[in-house]
């Protein structure tokens, strides 16, 4: 039997920069669920702490010293997400998340380009947040859209996509890795396949961002979006990558205070790109949270975190692979994310008893329904690794699986 290779980094030691890693009474959280939200390390806590209190004051508005510092802080934090994606801080537009930025991509560029007759790409994995804006976008403008299949491991099908798109494809949308399989998009063969029909091609970049090395150069894509609250950052915040052009020519979204150069009640002009896409004040703190969870995610290390992940995810498809009663979903090199469902026993069930044990994974479909009917299951239980996780997290999680076998029989 080949020895499993071993974590790249000392998890034990790392855990201890989180808080929320421990229960009240002192016992280790066996927290199993980060493609849904990462737990923050305390120098992420200790910036927005900061931000809120001590620094706190508007941007960009006022005159005071404060307020200009923190509108230097502000900036900045734009100007380090730039650096992270490997784009231009004139290309990066701070959202609520990756929901607003798609939406607002889908609402904006959507509306302005497409209409009866034009059709849009998106995959059979794809979360809720990359199909729903843009039925309700080809509701308004007659559009339709298009799904592209999986392969046998569970990965988007770019052959088949090849197959499917034509001139009249304007938009595709893809995950770069799937929330639900951990399955990882080759987005330069993506983009490939979308500009050699003239389509502009939307990334999801929510699972992708905390564990791959990005840069929006060499991927090819034109929109890239992605959420704080996955990168060990704040909830409320996340960003809209879209090439400087593209961000030039799409109308403004939302309407108030920041977005506007000048505004009379007969005619109101607004602001450049990004911050014509920034109507009201914006998250300052959030976003300082989210510089601030980049760099400790840079001072560990992206090939760190996603090699360490990926040893923890082969481990664990192992050891569940072992037992005839485990069905397995999506490809044997995850990334950080292994469904799967355990016979006679419902989601909910296992991730109820697993609570008890002290292990938190996910259960349900994942804000995937249309990938949940593809595999034929109502639902799957979800672990999803983080850089705090390791094996202690897979032990228990699996005499947790024990447990629920001897219960359900």
């Amino acid at each position: 039997m080949t020895e499993a290779p071993a974590l790249v980094h000392d998890a034990a030691g790392l855990r201890a920069q989180f808080p929320g890693m421990v229960n009240a009474d002192g016992s280790p959280w066996h927290y199993l669920d980060t493609a849904a939200t990462a737990q923050k390390p305390q120098a992420v806590i200790d910036a927005t702490v900061r931000a809120m209190g001590a620094d706190y004051a508007t941007v960009h508005r006022g005159v005071y010293a404060r307020s200009a510092e923190m509108t230097l802080a502000f900036e900045a934090a734009r100007r380090r997400v730039a650096q992270f994606l490997g784009g231009r801080e004139e290309e990066i537009v701070f959202t609520r998340g990756a929901t607003e930025a798609i939406n607002l991509v889908a609402q904006t560029w959507g509306l302005a380009n497409l209409g009866p007759g034009d059709r849009i790409l998106l995959s059979a994995l794809e979360h809720h947040s990359n199909i729903v804006p843009w039925q309700m976008l080809a509701e308004r403008t007659g559009a339709e859209i298009d799904v592209c299949p999986l392969t046998a491991d569970h990965r988007i099908d770019l052959d088949a996509a090849e197959r499917m798109l034509t001139p009249a494809h304007k938009l595709v949308g893809f995950a770069h890795v799937s929330n639900v399989l951990g399955s990882v998009l080759h987005v330069e063969h993506a983009a490939e396949l979308a500009h050699a029909v003239g389509a502009k091609l939307l990334i999801d970049g929510c699972q992708s961002a905390p564990r791959i090395g990005l840069d929006m150069g060499k991927l090819g894509c034109d929109f890239y979006v992605f959420s704080a609250h996955k990168l060990y950052g704040p909830t409320g915040v996340g960003a809209l990558w879209a090439r400087g052009e593209l961000l030039e020519s799409m109308p403004p979204w939302h309407g108030g205070g920041a977005m506007i150069e000048r505004v009379t009640f007969e005619k109101t002009t607004y602001a450049p790109a990004p911050q014509r896409f920034e109507a009201g004040t914006p998250m300052i703190v959030e976003a300082i949270g989210l510089a601030a969870a980049i760099d400790w995610l840079a001072g560990v290390g992206l090939d760190v975190a996603a090699e360490h992940e990926r040893v923890l995810a082969a481990r664990l498809r192992e050891e569940l692979g072992r037992r005839n009663d485990v069905t397995l979903f999506g490809p044997a090199d995850p990334a950080g994310i292994v469904s799967f469902a355990l016979d006679g026993v419902h989601p909910h069930d296992l991730g109820t008893i697993l609570d008890e044990e002290g292990v938190a994974i996910r259960a349900g479909h994942h804000c995937a329904q249309p990938l949940m009917d593809l595999l034929g299951v109502p639902a799957t239980a979800r672990v999803s690794f983080g850089l705090y996780n390791d094996e202690s997290d897979i032990d228990a999680l699996l005499a947790g699986i024990e447990r629920t076998r001897r219960i359900f029989g």
